[in-house]
């Protein structure tokens, strides 16, 4: 057989370099492409880089000749901009995948999230199988529900391609740390709040609860989905479901109720006044997060994560305290962030 070539859009993210890795690291994989929205430096083994926004460049000639196209490419910010999230989101996705078709690419697999799904009632976990129709009051969760959807009708109209969805939880790594501070809790939260003992009380919030995996083993889930011959959807996740009495203790700090109705209205404010990049919204969606079963993933890719969600959160937090960060644009730690924002290197106009 011979070795695979695999394009990565998003390649430079949390979750693209953790799936270059691993690709990379499997000798079925002969070369990978990865579409990247600003220049990323000196690329990984069988690796290059390709410059190219899947919102608005020509991806068909680049994608020409991959065995499949693994789509993560997704845009967070800017937050109170949502009509430019939407269009590098969602119509970014159909441009990808319409790319695919038109490349006559066999394979498609796309990084769906557990943001997709309709709430659940309780915490009984849900199958693959759940309406996949997000919360309505977060512009993340509307995206990744709408290219359901387009995916849904895409593969209707293209029987042929092998189309696979990976819903994963919440994904962390060490070097994934100060940029999801960034796009979640902005520059005005330090890292070194969460060092264990330092913070005497935690919030305890009814209803929070959410699943995570570390970057790389759903890398590895999204390798064998790329390698082995399946179809449709898989929830990738690590035991336990994270709630606020495993954050209280791996902080070291006493959990001290407060109820979702104070957290809103502070939330909102802060967004309003840009002080943090996260919305009431997707605040709102988080409380609403069905609880995932991952046995399809397990029984039909032979996948089991390495980490539980606690090393999975420790590893995250260390990375956190210390300001990690890694040797691509997304991950870049904040003093190369600064530089590049200041020179306006790699900005969109």
């Amino acid at each position: 057989m011979n070795a695979q070539r695999i394009v990565v859009t998003g390649a430079t993210g949390n979750i693209g370099t953790a799936v270059v890795r691993a690709l990379a690291a499997d000798p079925a994989v002969g070369a990978i492409t990865g579409l990247v929205r600003r220049p990323a430096g000196d690329p990984p083994p069988k690796t290059e880089y390709v410059r190219a926004d899947v919102a608005r460049d020509s991806l068909t000639a680049a994608l020409r000749g991959a065995d499949a196209v693994v789509h993560l490419a997704w845009l967070f910010q800017p937050t109170h901009r949502p009509d430019r999230t939407w269009e590098a989101n969602a119509l970014g996705s159909i441009r990808v995948f319409e790319a695919a078709a038109e490349a006559g690419v066999p394979a498609v697999v796309y990084a769906s999230s557990v943001g997709a799904y309709s709430p659940a009632a309780g915490d009984r976990p849900v199958a693959e199988d759940w309406p996949t129709h997000g919360w309505p009051g977060a512009a993340y969760t509307r995206e990744k529900a709408y290219v359901e959807r387009c995916l849904d009708a895409f593969e209707r109209a293209h029987p042929a391609m092998r189309v696979v969805r990976v819903r994963p939880g919440f994904v962390f790594q060490r070097s994934a740390a100060t940029e999801q501070r960034r796009l979640f809790g902005g520059p005005l939260i330090p890292g070194s709040l969460v060092r264990p003992g330092l913070l005497p009380v935690f919030p305890d919030i009814p209803g929070l609860r959410f699943q995570v995996v570390h970057s790389n083993d759903l890398a590895d889930a999204i390798r064998r989905c790329v390698l082995r011959p399946v179809f449709g959807a898989f929830n990738v996740a690590t035991d336990p479901v994270v709630d606020s009495g495993t954050l209280a203790g791996l902080l070291h700090a006493r959990r001290v109720p407060v109820p979702p109705s104070l957290v809103k209205p502070l939330l909102a404010t802060a967004w309003r006044m840009h002080l943090v990049p996260a919305t009431p919204g997707l605040f709102d969606a988080v409380l609403r997060l069905p609880v995932m079963d991952t046995s399809r993933a397990q029984s039909e890719l032979d996948w089991r994560s390495t980490l539980t969600a606690q090393e999975t959160l420790s590893e995250f937090l260390r990375g956190l305290r210390r300001g990690a960060g890694g040797g691509t644009p997304p991950l870049a730690p904040d003093e190369h962030r600064a530089h590049e924002i200041a020179t306006g290197v790699g900005q969109r106009p």
